[in-house]
């Protein structure tokens, strides 16, 4: 079913069951209420009047875990990832425990397969250079997604060559 333009009603016209059934009835269940099947869910417009019903997914590793990798790479518990319909965008939320030594950087990316293909990479990463453990967040708009589905998984780096912990691993994607 599709979404109908009204038609413009005239005083003292008569209205078929056809015409309310289309533009009253048809109408009403193309909105989010009617399309709505479950909870803490929201929409998105797909193109003109046209709207999906989409929901915020996350998923947590509590594993310590370290890296001596100098490239973005799993640990020994691959992620945490989730696997969401995206459109074009999508707003992807990570948070981690992180510490190294004191020459070197702990550094968490993600990347993204399916629909999309992009690597983990420095300008969306959150690091930390020292041995101080310090939990931190970021959060960026991806806007080079191909809609589909589409997954996000966390990978983990240590810059020069060293050893970097990781803990409390979580990602979020809107």
């Amino acid at each position: 079913m599709a979404w109908t333009a009204p038609m413009t009603f005239t005083a003292n016209s008569v209205l078929t069951a056809a015409q309310l059934n289309t533009h009253l009835r048809d109408n009403m269940l193309e909105t989010a209420p009617a399309k709505s099947t479950g909870l803490s869910t929201f929409f998105v417009g797909n193109g003109p009047n046209s709207i999906v019903e989409r929901q915020l997914v996350g998923a947590t590793v509590d594993t310590v875990q370290t890296t001596t990798s100098t490239s973005y790479t799993d640990l020994a518990t691959v992620g945490p990832s989730v696997t969401v319909a995206t459109g074009s965008q999508a707003l992807v939320m990570w948070t981690a425990s992180l510490f190294s030594t004191s020459t070197n950087d702990a550094s968490v990316s993600w990347e993204v397969t399916g629909a999309t293909s992009i690597s983990a990479n420095t300008p969306r990463q959150l690091a930390n250079k020292g041995a101080d453990f310090i939990q931190g967040s970021a959060v960026h708009l991806e806007t080079n997604l191909t809609p589909g589905t589409n997954t996000f998984t966390l990978k983990y780096r240590t810059n020069p060559a060293g050893t970097a912990t990781f803990d409390n691993r979580r990602i979020q994607v809107l």
